[in-house]
């Protein structure tokens, strides 16, 4: 019982990471129907940024937010000199456009810090939670925290905030928004934005644990896949539940499921993608979407 539990927390805590990067690709998707393929990389390339502040000699959470804000202004930058030009064109036109910037960032980031893994520190006590027998990281807890905060921000910031409805509003029927006065346009920057910087989080909390190299989203961005079409693509919180699903589901399998192990526990992750599309394509939070032809 105390390896389950164990192997549940610490899969809330990974589960916690996928949520995040997987709410990131919700957002950019309910803005612009399309799914950012270089999510991941954008989270790597702001952790590094973050990883630069901290050897200039910057406070740990001093870095963090002002990486925070600097993802913000590159996702918004992002947005209107390589997205905006082709958000008129075929959508694989678009997936094509990420596919390249997750190249470029990925090479660039090997270019400037090279291929070689860096140590990147955690904000959290090193000294493990005891709960009994049980002994918690403080770290897995602390990302469990952080991606409740982050949901709950973003909970009421678009629940009850003006900028924040208007977003809403963009995203899910543009040409009325525009009749009312609402700028489309820079609310779907303001998206890509957002995201930015939530992926910005997602990864500084993932680096203490992979260690820092221009690789190290790939597979989180798989599970984060998983954890969206779990949740649901039109579902932000369902994403989150979705990530912290995939994440236990991974542990426990990992765990107990002998020929599984730690070597294919991505292909859980995969799995979960193919039943779900197969058996509920929405998502189990998702809205299901119906388009006159």
């Amino acid at each position: 019982m105390e390896t389950f539990i164990q192997q549940v927390v610490s899969g809330l805590a990974t589960g916690g990471i996928y949520g995040s990067v997987a709410l990131a690709l919700v957002m950019i998707y309910q803005a612009t129907d399309v799914v950012n393929f270089a999510q991941g990389e954008m989270a790597m390339f702001s952790t590094y940024l973050a990883w630069t502040l901290l050897q200039a000699g910057l406070p740990y959470w001093a870095a963090f937010f002002l990486t925070v804000a600097i993802s913000f202004a590159g996702g918004l930058l992002i947005e209107r000199v390589i997205v905006r030009p082709v958000e008129q064109a075929p959508v694989l036109t678009i997936v094509i456009v990420c596919i390249g910037l997750l190249v470029i960032l990925n090479s660039v980031a090997g270019w400037i810090y090279s291929y070689i893994q860096k140590p990147f520190p955690s904000p959290f006590p090193q000294t493990p939670i005891h709960a009994g027998a049980i002994v918690f990281g403080a770290h897995d807890i602390g990302v469990i925290a952080v991606t409740l905060v982050v949901l709950a921000f973003l909970y009421v910031f678009f629940r009850y905030t003006t900028l924040g409805l208007a977003m809403r509003a963009a995203a899910q029927n543009p040409i009325s928004s525009r009749l009312v006065g609402i700028r489309v346009g820079w609310m779907l920057a303001l998206g890509w934005a957002l995201a930015a910087a939530i992926g910005a989080v997602a990864g500084m909390m993932v680096a203490p644990i992979v260690f820092l190299d221009p690789t190290m989203m790939s597979g989180i961005l798989i599970y984060a896949f998983a954890s969206a079409t779990l949740g649901g693509f039109t579902s932000p919180g369902g994403a989150v539940l979705g990530g912290l699903l995939v994440g236990v589901t991974e542990n426990l399998v990992g765990t107990y499921v002998p020929f599984i192990g730690t070597e294919l526990k991505l292909t859980v992750a995969l799995a979960m993608i193919l039943v779900v599309l197969v058996v509920k394509p929405s998502g189990l939070f998702g809205r299901v979407v119906v388009r006159r032809v």
